[in-house]
């Protein structure tokens, strides 16, 4: 599981990563300073779990979450704060969860189990889907795409921009996030911007 945390104060960032691994030993966890920063990570590496500070030195925190939503549509976003009155608002922007400052051990525990079970049943769900059959938000409209049809997918400024056979699609998800749901089917990053679909190697690669 990948987990990020995000938070201005190195103390609060190192207590919180440091109960999470007490719960969570096997979990890959990467840690940012500021707004920026969490942005920056989020380019590169997709993530299960995002704790995100609310009072950040250089952004909102809600202003992140709602960056973090559109980038990792599935991911669990907790928000991090010492402000109780923050709590209504986090489920108001589509937040999972919060925990309060000081993090309470037994909060914590119950935040992360909850996360691996939601990630269960998002991840079951999927798996329900046909075998060859790719779900795709495209405005607003979820299209199931079939995905011995796609050549490759390529990086579109903030989106990604899918090839198919007949037509191309563009949909706001991060390429890491295609790489990993689509590597079973025989699809390989070539490139930090392209992902190719090997049994069209030679015509994705002209």
């Amino acid at each position: 599981m990948k987990i990020a945390v995000i938070d201005d104060e190195r103390p609060a960032r190192k207590e919180l990563i440091h109960q999470i691994l007490s719960f969570l030993p096997d979990s890959e966890i990467m840690e940012g300073d500021s707004g920026n920063a969490a942005l920056e990570l989020f380019g590169h590496h997709y993530f299960d779990i995002l704790f995100l500070d609310i009072s950040l030195n250089d952004m909102d925190g809600t202003t992140l979450a709602a960056a973090a939503r559109k980038m990792m549509p599935h991911a669990q976003i907790i928000f991090a704060t010492a402000f109780s009155q923050y709590a209504v608002q986090a489920f108001e922007l589509g937040v999972n969860n919060y925990i309060l400052k000081p993090f309470d051990p037994e909060r914590l525990r119950c935040i992360l189990e909850k996360c691996r079970q939601d990630l269960d049943h998002s991840l079951k769900n999927e798996l329900s889907l046909p075998a060859h059959k790719f779900p795709i938000n495209v405005n607003r409209t979820i299209i199931l795409l079939d995905i011995r049809q796609i050549v490759y997918i390529e990086t579109c400024c903030r989106s990604c921009m899918i090839h198919t056979v007949t037509r191309d699609y563009t949909e706001n998800q991060l390429l890491c996030e295609y790489e990993k749901r689509l590597s079973s089917f025989g699809f390989y990053r070539i490139h930090k911007s392209y992902l190719i679909n090997l049994n069209y190697s030679n015509f994705a690669l002209k």
